[in-house]
C-alpha cells in the first residue's frame, strides 16, 4: 500500500473530520482533551453515535455491520477520531473478541453477541494473563471442567484491562491437562455476572483504574459459550493477539500526542523564547516525529495484508510503537519543566495538594502529562512483553 495520500483519501478524511466535529457531544470532546481513560458511559453514548452513522466497527466484515472500508480509510478513520478527541470504544469487544467470534464462533454466537458489542451495549474483557502466566500464556493454570450441559471455571486471572467496566469475558482456559500446553487450553464466553466471580481493582502507578484481578470458584458457564473447537484456544488466542499487536502500534494515538505536544512547546518558555524554537528540543521532537512516519509506513503496509499484519510485522510495529509512546509521553513530561512533577489526574483542571498543604500550581496544558508518562510504563507489557516480541523477530525474520 502507497501510503501517499490521494485526492480521493483527503476527501474521505474531509467527510469524517466533518462528522467528528458535528457530532462529538461538547461534553465527551472536552473529557477527551486530557486523554483519560473514557468513563464507561462516554464510550456508549459515542459508540450509540457511530452507530447510527453505520461506523462504529468499521474492520468488521459487511455482512456483520462494518463499512467495506479499505485499511488506509479505516486508518484515516482512526487518526480523525483520536484528533477530535472522541473517546474510545470497546476495543476489546470490536477489535479483538469480534473478530475471533465472527471466523470461528458459532452462528448462534454470533447472532448473540456481535450486535451488542456493534452498539456498545455489551462491554467485553480479556481473560488470559495469570500470575505466572503473563507473557508464558501456554503455562495458564485456570481450568474448565466440562460437567454434563456446562464447564465449570475455577482460576484467577490479573491485568484485565477495563475489567471494572465489563459485562463479558473472553477467557482462555485450560481444559485438558494430559496433552502439551498449547494443545489443552480453550477459548470460552463468561458472563461476569455469574455466580462465583470475584473482581478487585488494581490500581496502577499514576493512580489510575485501568486493570483487574477475576478470581473464578467453580464458576458454571454454559457449554455453548466455547468458542470453535476444544483444545483449539491457542490458535484463536494467536490470531486475537496478532490483531492486538498491530493495534499496539497505535499510530493515530501517537500522531495525536505528537500534537499535544507541540501545542505544550508553543506555550512553554525557555531563555524567554519558546521551547519549540529550542534546537535541542527540536532535534528530539523531530527524531520522534521521523520514527512515527516510518512506523505509520509500516502499519499501513501490514493493513494492506488485510489481515492487521499477522505474523512478524505485528511483533515488529508492537515494539516500535510501544517505546515511541513512551518517548512521546517522557518529552512531554520535560517540556513542562518543574511542574512536570505534578501528577494532577484531576480532568477538571484543579491543583493537586500536597501532603505540607502548599499547592503545586499545573497549567491546563500539563493537566494529565505526568499521569500519562507513568502509565504508558504499561506500553511495553501490555499486549506480550517487547523482550518476547523480540525473540518472535529474532526467529521468524532473521531464523536465529
Amino acid at each position: 500500500m502507497d501510503p501517499a495520500y490521494s485526492a480521493q483519501d483527503e476527501a474521505f478524511r474531509q467527510e469524517i473530520r466533518a462528522f467528528a466535529q458535528a457530532s462529538l457531544p461538547d461534553e465527551l470532546k472536552r473529557r477527551g482533551r486530557y486523554d483519560y481513560h473514557p468513563r464507561r458511559d462516554d464510550q456508549l453514548q459515542w459508540t450509540r453515535i457511530l452507530a447510527d452513522k453505520g461506523w462504529s466497527v468499521p474492520h468488521w466484515p459487511v455482512a456483520y455491520g462494518g463499512t467495506g472500508w479499505n485499511g488506509l480509510q479505516r486508518f484515516i478513520f482512526e487518526e480523525e477520531m483520536r484528533l477530535a478527541h472522541a473517546p474510545t470504544i470497546d476495543r476489546i469487544g470490536t477489535e479483538l473478541v469480534a473478530p475471533v467470534l465472527y471466523t470461528f464462533g458459532s452462528e448462534e454466537q454470533r447472532q448473540t453477541w456481535l450486535p451488542g458489542i456493534r452498539t456498545g451495549e455489551t462491554y467485553w474483557s480479556q481473560g488470559f494473563s495469570e500470575p505466572g502466566a503473563g507473557s508464558d500464556l501456554s503455562s495458564l493454570r485456570t481450568r474448565a471442567v466440562r460437567d454434563g450441559d456446562d464447564y465449570i471455571v475455577t482460576g484467577q486471572k490479573t491485568w484485565t484491562t477495563e475489567g471494572h467496566h465489563a459485562d463479558m469475558m473472553f477467557l482462555l482456559a485450560r481444559t485438558d491437562a494430559d496433552v502439551k500446553p498449547q494443545a489443552g487450553l480453550s477459548a470460552i464466553l463468561v458472563d461476569l455476572k455469574s455466580p462465583g466471580i470475584t473482581r478487585r481493582p488494581i490500581w496502577t502507578i499514576e493512580e489510575g483504574l485501568t486493570v483487574n484481578e477475576f478470581f473464578f470458584d467453580e464458576v458454571r458457564v454454559p457449554a455453548a459459550n466455547l468458542v470453535g473447537e476444544e483444545g483449539a484456544g491457542w490458535s484463536y488466542a494467536k490470531f486475537l493477539l496478532a490483531n492486538e499487536r498491530t493495534n499496539s502500534a497505535e499510530v493515530p494515538h501517537t500522531k495525536r500526542d505528537i500534537a499535544q505536544l507541540r501545542y505544550i512547546a508553543r506555550i512553554e518558555r525557555k531563555n524567554g523564547r519558546p521551547l519549540i524554537e529550542d534546537p535541542p528540543f527540536r532535534a528530539r521532537l523531530a527524531r520522534i516525529e521521523i520514527d512515527t512516519m516510518a512506523l505509520e509506513t509500516a502499519v499501513l503496509r501490514a493493513l494492506s495484508a488485510g489481515d492487521h499484519g499477522g505474523g512478524a510485522i505485528a511483533s515488529l510495529v508492537k515494539v516500535r510503537g510501544s517505546e515511541l509512546r513512551q518517548r512521546i509521553a517522557d518529552l512531554a513530561v520535560d517540556a513542562l519543566g518543574d511542574r512536570g512533577v505534578a501528577l494532577c489526574l484531576n480532568p477538571e483542571g484543579e491543583d493537586r495538594m500536597f501532603e505540607d498543604g502548599l499547592t503545586f500550581p499545573t497549567p491546563d496544558h500539563g493537566i494529565g502529562i505526568t499521569a500519562k508518562a507513568l502509565f504508558r510504563r504499561a506500553t511495553t507489557i501490555y499486549g506480550g512483553a517487547n523482550e518476547i516480541q523480540r525473540t518472535l523477530i529474532a526467529k521468524t525474520v532473521l531464523e536465529l
